[in-house]
């Protein structure tokens, strides 16, 4: 039976038999608290006995940097984090950071040594393969978030009295100017789609024409298009992990759920491709594996497709078209480019793309928008021309 042991003034230990070990020998988990009076502390023990039975309870014995995270993994990380960053979590901890820090206490891990980890992933070989240089100064902050989370878990869980990592400034993203199709480009391009089937012709149409992320296009369902009104309803995102495999969840922020308007010569495109799609349902009938989703982009049998398979299809198409390499997902800011060099207000461009505030679209896309402004500004030319020309 559990039981409180006084042992000083204001202070109390909670005892809570477990069991027996293989010899016999009584197992007690301990707790040593701070409490006014006998009565607080049964409180506390009352807490103590519930934590243990629930598993929540972690001894604050001294634990190495991969037992905690065993913890952390079970009790945290696989609850609050999306499975796909827990995934990217998972490779990241495993490839780099357990073999820097895995022989390690959790208390012998100082700031230093985070620094010192850091500064070698920026370093020749990090990566794994074959390139020359160190990783991206994003991927350097992946790891650095990863380990400040685990590290501050570890403190609000009393297994470590400081965060070690608090104490490191958070590694800058140095940004880059994305990669975009000019207009001229993105002609060419559409023009090399026609021959295309159409279903990957409207994957890309609507990655240039609305902005969308991969995931959600690829999570398109025909209930989310109004085609009378020229109207996609955007209101979910396709992941996919080695775990859970396909996961439909909702976009990243809540701005990401939002309506975007189509064009009229989309929306007829959509028409005649929902027609094709339609047949092609009614024709495999007991063959049909999409379930309740009838997607608009989906497998020859209704599944959700692989996301990889669109970055994979767009490498293969982009050399076979002889056009610049850029990412399937710098159509998305092809098309926001577009959008500015065309005059179109920001906070029109900021809320079709889903971003949560205007100023992240006008970070992002800055260099646009110095072009678009250089290129109003000699509009005024013509005026002092003008003026010239009948002096």
């Amino acid at each position: 039976m559990a039981y409180v042991e006084k042992r000083g003034k204001d202070s109390f230990r909670l005892v809570v038999p477990v069991g027996f070990d293989s010899k016999g020998k009584r197992i007690r988990k301990t707790k040593t608290v701070k409490c006014k009076n006998k009565t607080e502390a049964e409180k506390e023990l009352a807490k103590f006995v519930v934590e243990i039975e629930t598993g929540e309870y972690i001894a604050p014995q001294k634990m190495t940097f991969p037992q905690f995270v065993e913890e952390w993994k079970d009790k945290y990380a696989k609850k609050q984090l999306s499975a796909n960053t827990f995934e990217t979590y998972s490779r990241y901890l495993y490839k780099r950071i357990l073999p820097q820090f895995g022989h390690k206490q959790m208390e012998q891990i100082k700031p230093l040594q985070i620094l010192d980890f850091l500064k070698t992933l920026e370093e020749d070989g990090s990566r794994g393969d074959d390139k020359t240089g160190g990783l991206s100064s994003a991927t350097i902050q992946y790891h650095y978030r990863i380990l400040r989370n685990i590290f501050n878990r570890a403190v609000e869980w009393k297994v470590i009295k400081e965060n070690p990592v608090s104490n490191v400034k958070k590694p800058k993203v140095e940004s880059k100017k994305g990669n975009v199709y000019s207009e001229k480009q993105v002609h060419e391009l559409m023009e090399h789609l026609r021959k295309e089937d159409m279903k990957w012709k409207m994957i890309v149409t609507l990655a240039i024409t609305t902005g969308m992320r991969r995931g959600e296009i690829l999570a398109l369902e025909w209930s989310h298009i109004d085609l009378d009104k020229g109207k996609i309803y955007v209101q979910q995102s396709l992941t996919y992990t080695k775990e859970e495999g396909h996961i439909f969840k909702a976009p990243k922020t809540r701005n990401s759920i939002r309506t975007i308007s189509l064009s009229q010569g989309v929306t007829e495109q959509l028409k005649r491709y929902k027609q094709i799609k339609a047949k092609e349902r009614l024709l495999l009938g007991d063959k049909w594996e999409g379930g309740d989703r009838f997607l608009l982009f989906s497998t020859d049998i209704g599944k959700p497709m692989h996301p990889t398979s669109v970055t994979s299809w767009w490498r293969k198409r982009l050399k076979k078209y002889e056009l610049p390499s850029i990412t399937f997902h710098e159509l998305r800011h092809t098309s926001a480019t577009l959008l500015i060099n065309q005059g179109v207000h920001m906070k029109t461009i900021s809320a079709r793309l889903g971003h949560s505030k205007i100023g992240i679209t006008m970070d992002l896309y800055g260099h646009a928008l110095e072009s678009a402004d250089e290129a109003a500004a000699s509009h005024f030319d013509s005026l002092f021309e003008g003026k010239k020309n009948n002096a």
